[in-house]
């Protein structure tokens, strides 16, 4: 089991840890209701250091990712960020990721930290463009500082303009005194904030400055369960669970990071598949009865049939009802439409709904 550089802060502070992809990880401190709210209404820290990176240096690195990946990496400037995915050639999704434009010919990718030697070896194996390729993930920490306040809490800590820095954009530059730090207004939370990158020796002292400087805002630390309820709310997918080797962008919504300008791996048959349509989609729906859907819980419809499966579920902290995402034939996808969610031997009634489930 892989520590981060602040694992033994976590256990300091009586953090119940788990294992997760790989790493010793703070699941909660004080409970997941409590750090949501945190991040909701204040500002909270996460630690996700187990998280992927990856630097593709040349002047072939935008080539290399338009091959490996759906959305289009042409539109980036220096200093943009953007959410895209590595489709496999069966139709499914190898992983997603964020891709940050540094310079014209650098660029870094940031990974599932489940899948780090699996998208590894696949961009490797299309990198036949002499592409310098770094995975620099065992030496980068990652603190994701996430929820209204953040940009407040954190001002005092550089000289670049938390507050005029706009959504998916980034800078690097000095923070806690630490030199090279990549500054993100990135995040899975939807409560707005910032992820900064900076090297293992520095997390003690980052972390430490973090929390000094929050303190007034009543800055905590939060675990990964909470992480979890926060981006189900957003109904942002999480890889394996609502997303995996064997689902496709277009099933999971993600058409909108599938740009058909430009040829990609198993382009063509994506491209065919939003054409013609699909046989099952990702949905959002809402218990309309009493009951919570967990991850694999089969939904039903009023005959009870199967028609689709529960990839993600919770009681929502925020709007207190139950939510969650799943597969769902075509037929059931529409807005309103009634599905069933068979939580062991009974059928809860839910509804379809738009998301995301938390509008802020």
């Amino acid at each position: 089991m892989k520590n981060t550089a602040l694992t033994h802060i976590h256990e300091e502070l009586g953090a119940k840890m788990v294992p997760f992809a790989g790493y010793n990880m703070p699941v909660q401190y004080e409970g997941v209701n409590i750090e949501h709210e945190t991040v909701r209404n204040s500002v909270g820290v996460f630690d996700v250091s187990h998280m992927g990176e990856f630097y593709l240096k040349g002047k072939n690195a935008l080539a290399l990712i338009q091959k490996v990946t759906s959305n289009d990496a042409s539109l980036l400037h220096n200093g943009k960020v953007q959410y895209s995915c590595l489709p496999n050639n069966d139709g499914g999704i190898v992983d997603d990721l964020l891709v940050y434009r540094i310079s014209e010919e650098e660029y870094m990718l940031v990974v599932n930290a489940s899948n780090i030697e699996k998208d590894w070896n696949w961009i490797s194996q299309h990198n036949d463009l002499g592409v310098e390729m770094t995975n620099s993930s065992d030496e980068i920490s990652l603190l994701a500082i996430q929820g209204p306040d953040a940009a407040e809490a954190l001002q005092s800590l550089t000289e670049i303009n938390l507050f005029d820095m706009q959504y998916y954009t980034f800078e690097i530059g000095t923070f806690a005194g630490v030199n090279d730090v990549v500054v993100s207004a990135t995040g899975y939370t939807g409560s707005g904030g910032f992820e900064i990158y900076f090297k293992n020796k520095d997390a003690e002292h980052i972390w430490k400055e973090v929390f000094k400087a929050g303190e007034k805002f009543g800055i905590k630390p939060i675990g990964l369960a909470a992480r979890d309820t926060l981006r189900l709310e957003m109904g942002f997918c999480l890889y394996g669970n609502d997303i995996n080797d064997t689902t496709s962008p277009i099933e999971a919504g993600l058409g909108w990071i599938t740009k058909f300008s430009k040829d990609f791996v198993n382009s063509e048959a994506l491209k065919k598949q939003k054409e013609e349509g699909v046989t099952k989609k990702l949905v959002a729906f809402e218990l309309t009865d009493k009951g919570i859907a967990r991850h694999g819980y089969e939904i039903v419809d009023a005959q009870g049939k199967i028609i689709g499966e529960v990839t993600s579920g919770t009681m929502s902290p925020t709007l207190k009802k139950a939510i969650g995402l799943g597969y769902v034939k075509t037929a059931f996808a529409k807005r309103d439409t009634e599905i069933f969610i068979q939580v062991r031997k009974k059928a809860i009634p839910a509804k379809v709904v738009r998301l995301p489930f938390y509008k802020g």
